[in-house]
């Protein structure tokens, strides 16, 4: 059994109670073991896992990447003793992220540093290229950028320390879960772009990508750019889409339309089993 529970989205459910704010979290479970993957931005995100009853520890934490709406709310699930003392990122994960506009710069980093994890007793383990951190399950970063329409904006930055450079996201990870049915790939805000990142998993486990869950980042896109990602990842096996987060709602349309491919949001307290 696979189950992903939505924790946190910008978009309410129909379970009243429930928060809905910028942001993404996924409570992820098997049949044996349990992974939290991406907090949201702050404390909203432990309550709502406490209505859904999902406030517990976890096998481990996966947080895609280093903005703040993806992992804020990791704070408040170790303060609360839930979650995970074993946390999964990608490389650079503690060099501080902006935002830039005109003369000012915007930060929109995680929110603690290498201090929370020391004094909280916590297990930092980087990933780099693939790992298997359970049966079936891995992280999986590096992504080749071979799209040319998948283009990360420029007002994205990062503090390094040679100073300010445009940020390639070199600390995106995506969790991918091996089905008998293809490959089932849990993305954050896919910035590395979600083409370049799914075709990377393809390649990698020579399997089609069955499923994707989570944030594509086509909020943005042009028309044509829509289009040409749902073509790409239709040929590359994706029949279940679980839309959330940055997709966007004329992204989102499109997705919905297309025949061949199953499709909704997952918003606070929407689940997606898997048998």
């Amino acid at each position: 059994m696979l189950k992903i529970t939505t924790l946190m989205d910008n978009v309410p459910s129909s379970r009243r109670g429930l928060v809905a704010e910028h942001g993404l979290s996924y409570f992820v479970e098997t049949d044996v073991e349990s992974f939290l993957f991406d907090c949201g931005q702050g404390p909203h995100t432990v309550e709502n896992a406490q209505v859904l009853g999902l406030a517990r520890q976890t096998d481990a934490v996966i947080l895609s990447h280093a903005h703040y709406d993806h992992c804020g709310g990791y704070r408040y699930f170790i303060r609360k003793g839930y979650g995970s003392r074993n946390l999964f990122t990608g490389p650079h994960f503690f060099e501080k992220k902006y935002a830039a506009h005109g003369m000012k710069y915007t930060d929109l980093s995680a929110g603690f540093g290498p201090d929370f994890l020391e004094e909280n007793g916590i297990s930092h383990h980087v990933v780099e290229g693939c790992r298997e951190i359970s049966s079936g399950m891995f992280l999986v970063t590096g992504f080749p950028r071979e799209t040319a329409y998948e283009k990360i904006p420029q007002e994205f930055m990062r503090l390094t320390p040679d100073g300010m450079v445009q940020d390639e996201f070199p600390d995106e990870i995506c969790l991918v879960i091996e089905r008998k049915e293809g490959m089932v790939v849990l993305a954050g805000c896919s910035h590395p772009g979600i083409v370049n990142m799914a075709r990377h998993v393809k390649d990698l486990f020579q399997k089609p990508v069955y499923a994707i869950f989570g944030g594509t980042h086509l909020m943005a896109a042009s028309e044509e750019a829509a289009e040409k990602t749902i073509d790409e990842l239709q040929e590359m096996g994706v029949t279940v889409f679980g839309m959330g987060h940055c997709t966007g709602e004329k992204a989102e349309e499109k997705i919905q339309e297309r025949k061949g491919i199953k499709s909704c949001h997952l918003s606070p307290g929407d689940c997606f089993i898997m048998a």
